[in-house]
């Protein structure tokens, strides 16, 4: 049990529920309601799979960051509490689970993990180079929406995919304006470490204002999909519900004030996504 809470806290298990809900909100808009029960089983193994992948990848390349980083020095790696060859296993395993999960769902999803996988193993490496680290890791995490809309319908490329293309692009302005909050705390680490984000590259006060721009880019973008779907007034008051959310949230953080961080992160970030999907899902339902 002591291995299984190392593992749980290595890859932050809890928070698969940041995007779960929208790999499921791209499911259930691609097939108009509650797909077949088999497709919702191999899309949540795809995604825990695919997540599991992401962060044991993130954490065994990011190791000696996080021991000379004060606020992550505590993580499992650096504290030797799992092997780096363990980890090395968690990341063998669950790349074989989401190929058999790909190869389940449909040809395309088989044919496109190549190109997620670029995404989910290299995402972390960005940081080392470019200060558009945080829409690179939105569109990561992004990626989840259009993969179960895929597992679901089977096609990505027509027009009639384009509520899937709009999901991609609210998830990754939603996902990078909270990195971008999220790296306010390591501006000195960064800078230190020679690594690339908008507070270390420029200010505090610039991210919290592009992570702004970035929430509304992403209720601008989920009202798109509620126009395109023609979902009706529980889409919208769950909207609604969002759009207050995020403006509360950033009432928590100010250049000068980041003591309440964690809680705009974590918090709302669970709240944001499982309101979303339970107003699309009362919207189907109600047609």
């Amino acid at each position: 049990m002591t291995q299984v809470r190392v593992f749980f806290d290595l890859v932050k298990f809890e928070h698969t529920i940041f995007a779960l809900p929208f790999a499921y909100l791209g499911m259930i808009l691609a097939a108009g309601g509650w797909p077949a029960w088999t497709k919702f089983i191999w899309i949540t193994v795809a995604m825990v799979a695919a997540r599991t992948l992401a962060m044991s990848a993130n954490r065994l390349a990011d190791r000696e960051l996080d021991a000379r980083n004060p606020r992550t020095a505590s993580r499992p790696l650096p504290r030797g509490q799992i092997s780096s060859w363990a980890v090395v296993a968690y990341i063998v395993a669950s790349l074989i689970v989401l190929i058999v999960a790909a190869w389940q769902l449909n040809p395309l999803c088989l044919l496109l993990l190549g190109g997620a996988l670029v995404f989910l193993l290299g995402y972390h490496y960005t940081k080392r180079f470019t200060w558009l680290s945080h829409w690179v890791l939105g569109f990561t995490d992004g990626l989840a929406a259009p993969g179960a809309w895929i597992a679901v319908r089977g096609s990505i490329f027509t027009f009639a995919d384009l509520p899937a293309w709009l999901l991609l692009a609210a998830v990754t302005f939603w996902i990078g304006g909270f990195d971008l909050i999220y790296a306010c705390q390591d501006v000195q680490v960064d800078r230190r470490e020679g690594l690339r984000s908008i507070p270390a590259d420029f200010s505090v006060a610039t991210a919290l204002t592009l992570a702004r721009i970035c929430h509304a880019l992403t209720v601008a973008l989920l009202a798109s999909v509620g126009l395109t779907m023609s979902l009706g007034w529980p889409y919208w008051a769950g909207l609604a519900a969002v759009a207050a959310m995020l403006v509360y949230e950033h009432s928590l953080v100010s250049p000068d004030d980041l003591s309440r961080l964690n809680l705009a992160f974590f918090n709302m970030n669970g709240y944001i996504s499982i309101t979303v999907f339970a107003a699309t899902l009362a919207a189907l339902w109600m047609r």
